[in-house]
């Protein structure tokens, strides 16, 4: 009879409900039970997992590790996916081995190339991969020149940070005096670059910003699962422009992801995005990690989340390819269930850690609408 296989999330994006669906309905037919903690008692990971704790806040890189190794340890995870603190787990790799758990993300030294958008700009182009131009600021000074190149080249500028994760911090330069346009409506990613300027001045510790200009649609997310042998086995991009959102197998695109991913072993898991520079597709940014819209392959008949749990457990898939492309669609919101009680209060750290949670009621006992999930097929 073929074990079950524990796989544990940390800290991940809400969208990774669905990861851990796709987990459940393997084509293998194998039993999974996901261990999932977080530092939010209303993450709706908690809800969606068979077992689940707080995570203790105020932890250094090293005390999370030990933390780590511990969870793995005591729940007897076989497959670890880490996001928090990925750099320090990645770089006990044996320690983790020697528990008997499996880490789901690339090498410490691929991990550390992506962890700077500079370093990793710079090593991308070192094998050919176009990038836009891009300054490295950290006053208002610099800030200005870089803005003042590329508003004399016809490009509009915007900034973002040299390290982070995901669109936080990313803003878009404008000349515009600040007026009622910038508070009617929604938030705006339009920041007048005076304000900015009188921000940096008035700031106590330099920034440490990439300016770069405002590039174009189509975004272009590559999914990319890749062997620790260096080998992709899984390449599809996910497009976006606009509302509508689609997939492509365009080389334009599938080609230096690749190079990407195998050149620097990006394995398992990682998602490569790229916009347009004029006429050519430029490298926006690399995530050494699963994208929030993985899921989102499943349309067209591609489980990316169990085939990289096989991947990590030896059990290799072989390429994949998908066997349709799905529809054109579009993102809407839906709900999914939260723990019917709070969680225990979070332990701070040295104190010993929670126990577990019990595990959510079944699904079958939700209401219909609950099970619904936040992406769907929508014809546009």
């Amino acid at each position: 009879m073929v074990s079950r296989v524990r796989v544990w999330l940390n800290r991940t994006y809400a969208e990774n409900v669905f990861f851990m669906d796709q987990l459940r309905r393997n084509p293998s037919d194998r039993a999974v039970e996901i261990h999932a903690t977080h530092g939010d008692p209303d993450s709706p990971v908690l809800a969606a997992a068979d077992t689940a704790e707080l995570e203790p806040e105020g932890l250094s890189p090293a005390a999370y590790v030990e933390y780590a190794l511990d969870q793995c340890a005591r729940r007897g995870i076989d497959v670890f996916v880490p996001r928090l603190h990925q750099a320090a787990v990645v770089a006990h790799r044996a320690d983790f081995e020697a528990a008997g758990t499996a880490l789901l993300a690339p090498p410490p030294e691929a991990v550390a190339v992506f962890e700077d958008k500079v370093i990793a700009y710079e090593a991308v182009q070192g094998i050919g991969v176009p990038v836009p131009p891009w300054w490295r600021v950290r006053s208002a000074d610099e800030l200005l020149a870089a803005v003042e190149k590329l508003e004399a080249d016809g490009h509009r500028a915007c900034f973002k940070p040299a390290s982070g994760a995901g669109g936080v911090g990313f803003r878009v330069i404008t000349r515009s005096p600040f007026s009622l346009v910038h508070l009617n409506g929604f938030p705006s990613p339009y920041v007048p670059l005076d304000l900015v300027l009188e921000a940096l001045h008035r700031a106590e510790e330099p920034v440490d910003w990439l300016v770069m200009p405002r590039l174009e649609q189509p975004e272009v997310s590559v999914d990319c699962l890749t062997g620790p042998d260096n080998r992709i086995r899984l390449a599809v991009g996910r497009t976006k422009n606009g509302r509508r959102r689609g997939f492509t197998l365009d080389e334009r695109w599938l080609e230096p992801a690749r190079r990407i991913a195998e050149g620097f072993g990006l394995h398992y898991l990682s998602n490569i995005q790229f916009r347009m520079f004029g006429e050519e597709p430029v490298l926006m940014d690399v995530n050494t990690r699963p994208a929030g819209g993985l899921h989102q392959l499943s349309l067209c008949g591609v489980n990316a989340p169990w085939a990289a749990v096989q991947l990590a457990l030896g059990e290799d898939p072989g390429e994949i390819v998908p066997p349709f492309l799905g529809q054109d669609y579009t993102v809407v919101s839906g709900p999914r269930p939260l723990r019917p009680v709070p969680v225990p209060q979070r332990a701070q750290a040295p104190e010993p850690l929670l126990p577990a949670v019990p595990s959510p009621a079944p699904a079958g006992s939700l209401p219909a609408a609950v099970a619904q999930e936040q992406a769907q097929a929508l014809p546009l």
